[in-house]
C-alpha cells in the first residue's frame, strides 16, 4: 500500500467531524469502509492516527504529524488541478496565458501596497498570495518551487536567513515596539524603557523565529525577567492591549483604535523584512519585487510621521543604503 490523497483526506475528515462515523457522512461513504481504510492507513504508517473516547476521537501525536502535513499537500494538490485546468482550457480557446507570480507571506504593514504597485508595473501578471505565521514554512515552499517568493520578517538579533539555494534582499529593518492601552501610565513617553514594564503580561503573534528569546534575553538584561505572554493572531493581541491586559510586541507602524505604540528605549529589538527567491526562477521579477516592496515599505513611513522622525535620529533602521 502507498499513501495517497484520498487516505490524506480520510484522516483530514475524520479530524474535521470527531469521528468516523460524521465522517463518513461528509464523505459519502459508509462507515465500514471509512474504519476499514483507516485501520490500512494506521498500519501502513506503523500507529494509531487517533484516540478513541466517549466524546469522539482526538489526533495522536502520530495522528498532529499526518494532519500538519496534509494541510500542506491537498492545498497543493488542488491548486496543481486547479491551475493545469485553467491553462488546459484557456489554451483549447486559443487564449494567451498571463504570466503568474506566486507570493507567500508571514504578513507586514507594506504587503498590500507592494502587491498594488507589483500589479501596477507588470499588469499582464497575475498576483497570487498565500500566507503563514512560519518564515521557514515559506522559505521551503519557494526551494519547493511551490511559490515564487516569500516576503518574510524574521528577528534582526540573529542573522537574516542565509541559503546557497535562494537569493535574498532586506526590505527594511525596524525596531520592534510596545502596543499599549490608551490611559496606559507609559503612554505619554516618547520611548518606553522595558524596565518599567517588568509587571506586565505580554502577548505576540506566533512565528518560528529567535523573537521571543531574545525578547527575554533583553529583558534580564533590563532587571527582570518577563511574566506570564500570550500567543495569539493580531485582533487577539490588539484587544489584549486595548483592555490592558497584557502589553504587545509590535512593528512601528500598527495602528488600532484604544491603543498606542511607542518604540523600546535603545531599539533593543529589530526587526528584518526580506525577499527571497529562487535565482533565475522567479520569471524576470527580481527587481520589480524588491523595487516594489521598498517602494511600499517608504509609503507606509510617510503616512506614520511620528515613526519618520524617529527614522530621521536613528539612521541604522529603515531601509538599508545600497551597497
Amino acid at each position: 500500500m502507498e499513501l495517497e490523497l484520498r487516505h490524506l483526506r480520510i484522516v483530514c475528515a475524520v479530524a474535521e467531524a470527531g469521528s468516523v462515523t460524521k465522517a463518513a457522512a461528509a464523505l459519502g461513504l459508509a462507515q465500514p469502509a471509512v474504519t476499514a481504510q483507516l485501520r490500512r492507513i494506521e498500519r501502513h504508517l506503523g500507529g494509531e492516527l487517533f484516540e478513541r473516547g466517549r466524546q469522539g476521537v482526538s489526533p495522536t501525536p502520530l495522528g498532529e504529524l499526518v494532519l500538519t502535513r496534509a494541510k500542506v499537500l491537498l492545498p497543493a494538490a488542488k491548486e496543481l488541478h486547479d491551475d493545469a485546468v485553467r491553462l488546459a482550457a484557456s489554451s483549447r480557446a486559443g487564449e494567451a496565458v498571463s504570466s503568474r507570480l506566486r507570493l507567500g507571506t508571514t504578513g507586514g504593514p507594506f504587503l498590500a501596497g507592494m502587491v498594488r504597485l507589483l500589479e501596477k508595473a507588470e499588469p499582464a501578471t497575475d498576483v497570487i498570495t498565500s500566507a503563514s505565521f512560519r518564515a521557514s514554512e515559506l522559505l521551503d515552499q519557494v526551494r519547493g518551487e511551490r511559490i515564487d517568493c516569500a516576503v518574510i520578517g524574521c528577528c534582526g538579533e540573529r542573522s537574516v536567513p542565509a541559503d546557497l539555494d535562494l537569493d535574498v534582499r532586506t526590505v527594511a529593518v525596524e525596531p520592534v515596539c510596545v502596543m499599549l492601552a490608551e490611559g496606559h501610565p507609559a503612554v505619554g513617553l516618547a520611548e518606553v524603557p522595558l524596565s518599567l514594564l517588568a509587571d506586565e503580561h505580554w502577548a505576540w503573534l506566533p512565528g518560528d523565529g529567535c523573537l521571543h528569546e531574545c525578547f527575554v534575553a533583553a529583558c534580564v538584561r533590563a532587571g527582570f525577567t518577563p511574566r506570564t505572554g500570550y500567543e495569539g493572531d493580531a485582533a487577539t493581541c490588539i484587544e489584549m492591549s486595548r483592555t490592558g491586559r497584557a502589553v504587545t510586541l509590535c512593528l512601528p507602524t500598527r495602528r488600532a483604535a484604544g491603543v498606542v505604540v511607542r518604540p523600546i528605549a535603545g531599539a533593543p529589538l529589530r526587526w528584518v523584512h526580506v525577499v527571497a527567491w529562487r535565482p533565475g526562477a522567479d520569471g524576470g521579477f527580481s527587481s520589480v519585487l524588491v523595487e516594489s516592496a521598498i517602494a511600499a515599505y517608504r509609503e507606509i513611513v510617510a503616512d506614520a510621521p511620528e515613526y519618520s522622525s524617529w527614522l530621521g535620529r536613528n539612521p541604522t533602521f529603515g531601509v538599508p543604503s545600497p551597497i
